[in-house]
């Protein structure tokens, strides 16, 4: 359901396989493909971006790439425990509803948008 750029945090990456979500590390199995790449895989796999990388915004939005999914995180390193609980949450509670929609998450909102 998952496929987690390659900036994404092996804390949180490891959390969300413990909730027991398929999640494929581009790190692990793809580390130094491009983010178009991702997004091919993401199209592909039918499976949900996660990033902390800005690009996958101009790229659905700019671009107008379509039939992808994006979860966006923005925080700082010391709130990874906070931006966990907050991910997690969202994953068990509203997963449907995150296809086709670029979500924006900070340790103070959810922002979901469709694409």
């Amino acid at each position: 359901m998952i496929i987690a750029d390659e900036n994404i945090d092996g804390k949180i990456i490891k959390a969300i396989r413990g909730i027991l979500i398929n999640t494929i590390s581009v790190f692990e199995s793809y580390g130094g493909v491009s983010d178009e790449d991702v997004l091919f895989l993401s199209k592909e796999l039918e499976k949900i971006i996660l990033t902390e990388d800005k690009d996958f915004g101009e790229w659905v939005f700019a671009h107008k790439i379509k039939g992808v999914s994006v979860i966006f995180l923005r925080y700082h390193y010391t709130d990874t425990d906070a931006m966990i609980k907050i991910l997690i949450d969202l994953l068990n509670n509203k997963r449907e509803k995150l296809f086709n929609k670029f979500t924006t998450i900070t340790v103070d909102k959810i922002r979901i948008r469709e694409i």
